[in-house]
């Protein structure tokens, strides 16, 4: 039975990808990052990612003309920042990216499955995965665009 964690968490706390970086604040600590294997953990964590969102029927459509490695590198530095590594994410706002795109909740509950997908076939424990998620939640806001 898959988890039903995305909307529920989504809808909890508000994927990733949304307020200005200075607003941010950094985690207290570094747990999450060391979890999921650091930054070389995260880059291929990113990469298996972009491969199943492309594969994927739901959220194909939405990476067709994207460019995989900078898709890639953007993702990784974002997720790096936000599960409390050293990185700062220095890529667009999510708001400006996803503007135009026309995504309904039911788009994203798709990409957080292809993500916790990911996260499996990786072998990130399963409480990283929720942190990250939480972490991650307050984007929703910023990507839903309709």
């Amino acid at each position: 039975m898959r988890r039903v964690i995305p909307a529920f968490l989504l809808a909890c706390a508000g994927f990733v990808i949304g307020t200005p970086v200075d607003a941010q604040t950094k985690p207290a600590d570094d747990s999450v990052y060391q979890a999921f294997g650091q930054k070389a953990g995260l880059q291929a964590l990113m990469e298996d990612f972009f491969d199943r969102l492309k594969a994927d029927a739901r959220t194909a459509p939405f990476f067709k003309d994207t460019n995989r490695a900078n898709l890639v590198e953007q993702l990784t530095e974002q997720l790096c920042q936000e599960s409390g590594g050293p990185c700062v994410y220095k890529g667009a706002p999510m708001d400006k990216v996803h503007r135009d795109l026309d995504i309904r909740k039911q788009d994203f509950n798709a990409l957080v499955e292809v993500l916790q997908t990911s996260m499996d076939a990786k072998g990130v424990p399963f409480r990283a995965q929720n942190a990250m998620l939480a972490r991650l939640a307050p984007m929703h806001r910023d990507i839903i665009t309709r």
